[in-house]
């Protein structure tokens, strides 16, 4: 054996380490050039789970992840953009397009890997554009991924001799679970099914498993592949955690049909290598193909039933925070602009919900810093701007039509508390920034501080609730009181900023922590602001 161990193993672990590298980096790049594209098409073209399945491809082919693409799935249901069974669909495809990595490096392009990654590097370094940067990083990702796969598999040449390798082959082959295990929990551990993937392509490359032994290390792959998926999912809503249940259960299941018919399997792969003359690598590759398009194929009738059973198993009320606008009909636009403003009010006021439920969500956050309250924060501030545009959009409309002086009116005071409750979600926004910082660099706010805080808190928020209910009912009495409550905040602000400078002066807190105290008192008094615009819009429009 020429290569010592310690040669291999760094070889092994530093081709790995390449390899996962430059994935996520050709990924990453090809997820920036994409941009937010991304969302869109998943949210427009997945209408029913058979475009999901199409849609699930494509997108884990641009990023080169089907993780990744689960993950954004987990995301887009838990934030309402998606069913859970259109979601099923996407998981479905993501599994078909992660087969396209294995494809990749199935090719023989390993002696260029190189001279394609010093491609990549110069288009990175000596090209000012975004976009040739791009390119640049997707290059090189790609040539990584040889270079990487070509130093793993060079690391594993000299453990074919070796009596141990022998013998564990001998006993996948024999004990199929043994290799469905294997390939589980080292896909677990390295967190990619691509990587573990071209590892089993190597091992296979280089004869030191058979295929009989690396079909079922294959099954386990896809089976291992889901836990990053479990991990997105935790901590988030019902929704996310029943789409990754279904994750689970379809590679689980699709797993456990293909052990069952592993021979004839096995033969399909034999019988299909020697008719297109396969290499090894590529053999695997179109193993691994096969049994995500076959498994989707079995399983794509049932996802009815899955979506039942995963309903079933994890029961609750899925609390959603509604993207998509409800009451904005373009019918009533040329009807009755009149209902239409009426429309328009009616989902400002959800709009508004929002941004009462996303102050409390960070009151809550406060208190707990509980990671849940932060994610909740920022998505219902991702719903409010969504609501924003399409209000501000629908109001526009409305504009063009001929009303009245007082609906006129009426379109103005709406354009303008529209803009006002998108501000108060950006000002709630900040306030879960700061807790962040406060978090990442263990700023301690005093007892008395945390006081101040609850109570300013507290006020903000019934403030903001009250001209809410004040725009419900067109209430000149609310719209006065709300006014009156702003200046308390004032008040509060001015009085809090004192009580923070003689802590300062004595001792007691942080320049940091004084910080964070006063630019949180600053932002609600500022949300105090928006709410009074919102008063003083009403007192001004006595329709």
């Amino acid at each position: 054996m020429d290569m010592s161990w310690q040669e291999i193993l760094f070889s092994f672990f530093g081709g790995l380490g390449i390899f996962l590298f430059s994935i996520k980096y050709m990924g990453d790049a090809l997820q920036k050039a994409a941009g937010d594209k991304l969302r869109d098409i998943l949210d427009r073209f997945t209408t029913n789970p058979f475009m999901g399945v199409l849609v699930g491809i494509v997108v884990t082919i641009l990023i080169q992840s089907s993780s990744g693409t689960t993950v954004i799935v987990v995301g887009l249901v838990s934030a309402g953009f998606m069913t859970l069974r259109q979601a099923i669909g996407v998981i479905m495809g993501a599994n078909i397009g992660t087969t396209v990595t294995a494809f990749i490096i199935g090719l023989d392009v390993g002696a260029y890997s190189l001279p394609i990654m010093a491609v990549g590097a110069f288009l990175i370094f000596f090209f000012k554009k975004n976009k040739v940067q791009n390119v640049g990083q997707v290059i090189f990702g790609f040539g990584g991924l040889f270079f990487g796969m070509e130093t793993m598999s060079g690391a594993m040449k000299p453990l074919r001799e070796l009596p141990a390798f022998i013998d564990m082959t001998i006993n996948l082959s024999e004990y199929p679970i043994l290799g469905v295990v294997v390939g589980t929990v080292f896909t677990l551990i390295v967190q990619s099914s691509s990587g573990t993937i071209a590892i089993l392509q190597g091992l296979y490359d280089e004869q030191i498993l058979t295929l009989a032994a690396s079909l079922p290390v294959l099954f386990g792959d896809n089976i291992g592949t889901t836990i990053t998926a479990v991990l997105a999912a935790l901590g988030t809503s019902i929704a996310a955690r029943r789409a990754a249940a279904v994750h689970v259960l379809f590679n689980v299941i699709g797993s456990v049909i293909f052990l069952l018919l592993l021979v004839p399997f096995t033969a399909y792969v034999e019988w299909l290598s020697t008719l297109l003359g396969l290499e090894p690598r590529m053999q695997i590759a179109f193993a691994h193909g096969s049994f995500n398009v076959a498994n989707t194929l079995i399983q794509f009738p049932l996802i009815g039933f899955w979506a039942y059973l995963v309903t079933k198993v994890i029961p609750g009320q899925e609390v959603l925070v509604e993207f998509k606008p409800k009451h904005l009909d373009p019918i009533f636009i040329e009807q009755s602009p009149s209902i239409a403003l009426g429309q328009s009010k009616e989902e400002i006021l959800r709009m508004g919900a929002y941004a009462v439920q996303g102050l409390q969500e960070t009151f809550e956050y406060l208190k707990t810093k509980s990671k849940k309250n932060a994610e909740m924060g920022y998505q219902l501030e991702d719903a409010i701007n969504n609501l924003d545009g399409k209000i501000t959009d629908y109001l526009v409309l409305i504009s063009a039509e001929s009303i009245s002086a007082a609906d006129s009116t009426r379109h103005t005071m709406l354009m303008e508390t529209v803009r006002d409750i998108e501000r108060i979600g950006d000002h709630f926004e900040n306030i879960i920034e700061l807790i962040d910082y406060q978090e990442n660099n263990k700023v301690k706010i005093t007892e008395d501080a945390m006081e101040d805080l609850g109570e300013m808190f507290a006020l903000t928020i019934a403030t903001v609730q009250k001209s809410l209910d004040a725009l419900d009912t067109t209430s000149h009495e609310l719209a006065r009181e709300v006014a009156e409550q702003e200046d308390l905040i004032d008040k509060m602000e001015r009085k809090f900023r004192k009580k923070h400078i003689m802590r300062l002066n004595e001792g007691q807190c942080s320049a940091q922590a004084g910080i964070v105290f006063v630019d949180i008192i600053s932002n609600l008094e500022r949300i105090g602001d928006h709410s009074v615009n919102i008063a003083e819009a009403i007192l001004g429009n006595r329709a």
